[in-house]
């Protein structure tokens, strides 16, 4: 095994732009080629999407969990709150606990941003991590806190968007 990998890097994809989860799946799936275990935790998202059928494939590399209630508007539920800190409670014995070389937090920067779980909770996860584990956090409107922890730090970029436009997410594309 690479000398980088058995350090384990902190990794984010942040911004506006489309690709944060898909990026982190492409990841996942090279990832899982190359013989390592991967857990993928969704916050914010409460919906069977097409991913999900594709990393059926990958079942005995890539365990996917979900700990949102769907896309939060303005206001915040309970319910919300709770499905993600249970979360995030999860989160700190999955990546403590050895069975996993990869750890994605999908949609957890918009989770802090929306006031879902405490940043401070996050960071405490990222900085006591073992020093195996590879972890990526997805979603727009990345922390600071985040951003200047982080190894590696990727900005999609919108430049245009046909929803703009009204079209709608499309099954297979979108989700």
């Amino acid at each position: 095994m690479n000398k980088d990998m058995k350090k384990g890097y902190i990794q984010v994809y942040t911004g506006n732009g489309k690709g944060k989860t898909t990026a982190a799946v492409g990841l996942a799936i090279r990832a899982a080629g190359a013989g390592l275990k991967i857990f993928i935790g969704q916050f914010i998202k409460g919906r069977i999407a097409s991913e999900h059928n594709a990393l059926k494939k990958f079942e005995n590399e890539i365990t996917v969990k979900q700990y949102g209630t769907g896309f939060v508007k303005e206001k915040i539920t309970e319910k919300a709150k709770a499905a993600a800190l249970k979360g995030l409670n999860e989160i700190k014995h999955i990546v403590h606990s050895g069975d996993f070389d990869v750890v994605m937090l999908d949609e957890i920067n918009v989770a802090i941003h929306k006031g879902l779980i405490n940043v401070d909770d996050v960071i405490d996860i990222l900085r006591s991590k073992p020093q195996g584990v590879e972890i990526v956090l997805t979603g727009r409107n990345c922390h600071q806190k985040i951003v200047t922890l982080a190894n590696l730090v990727t900005e999609m970029k919108e430049v245009r968007h046909y929803y703009k436009k009204g079209v709608k997410a499309r099954r297979g594309i979108e989700y």
